[in-house]
């Protein structure tokens, strides 16, 4: 997707946005006039992908999303360049461990919900104090199929997204009506992150889902972009799973 030539008007805050998911979102808000600040761990990747997404419309912040400085930081930094921050995706997401939860390491599990649950919280209210509370807008916070069904190789953080799916519920309850607040929940998307999900054995894995295919970043984009558009001004409180289809083969056979 290529910028369009039409200025919205409109700025968002995507985290974990250098590549992959967010990436995809952040491709899909400047494709439709939308300035954004996106943010990332690594300077030199995020600085990539603004080239990419063309620096005139897009800023970058690096920083760890659980760092509560950098959280500050980004927010103040997309006020100070646009002046405003309409929408709000919470992107940035680890999963450092696979295998069952019985004998996970307690750190291990904190440092999950830290980075997929608290940081989103913490940059949703300082999103809600700089602009949202007085002006309006949206989050959009990306969670997972792991979220709401039992995933026993990624179960960690698959309870993180359950908690992301349920504040997103908070949120959009205290918000409203000025901000509404929705989640996508994707199944396996082709990605860095979850190539440990498929590589090797893509064809087992596609073999799963209805539409014949993994998602694509892209995918996703155009999920956020709906749940962002004035198409979804009475849409709040929902999770959209996108999933290929993959729900459908799990009723009885």
């Amino acid at each position: 997707m290529t910028y369009s030539g039409i200025d919205s008007g409109r700025t968002a805050l995507v985290t974990g946005a250098s590549r992959g998911i967010g990436y995809g979102i952040a491709e899909a808000f400047v494709a439709r006039g939308d300035r954004v600040c996106i943010t990332g761990r690594n300077e030199e990747a995020l600085k990539g992908a603004v080239d990419r997404l063309g620096a005139d419309r897009v800023i970058g912040v690096a920083g760890k999303a659980h760092d509560e400085a950098h959280q500050a930081v980004a927010v103040g930094r997309a006020m100070e360049v646009f002046g405003r921050l309409d929408f709000l995706v919470n992107n940035a997401g680890t999963n450092p461990v696979l295998g069952p939860i019985a004998d996970l390491d307690l750190g291990v599990a904190r440092k999950v919900f830290e980075t997929n649950v608290i940081s989103a919280l913490g940059f949703a209210q300082r999103t809600w104090h700089a602009w949202q509370k007085e002006n309006g807008g949206a989050i959009v916070n990306i969670a997972s199929i792991a979220g709401v069904s039992a995933s026993p190789f990624i179960g960690a953080y698959g309870i993180s997204k359950a908690a992301m799916i349920n504040l997103t519920l908070q949120l959009a309850h205290e918000m409203a009506p000025g901000v509404r607040v929705n989640a996508i929940a994707p199944a396996v998307v082709r990605t860095r992150f979850a190539q440990g999900l498929y590589e090797g054995r893509e064809q087992e894995v596609v073999a799963a889902y209805p539409l014949g295919r993994l998602g694509v970043p892209e995918d996703i984009g155009g999920a956020a972009a709906f749940l962002t558009s004035a198409q979804a001004e009475w849409v709040t409180g929902q999770t959209l799973v996108v999933d290929g289809g993959m729900f459908l083969n799990s009723g009885v056979h």
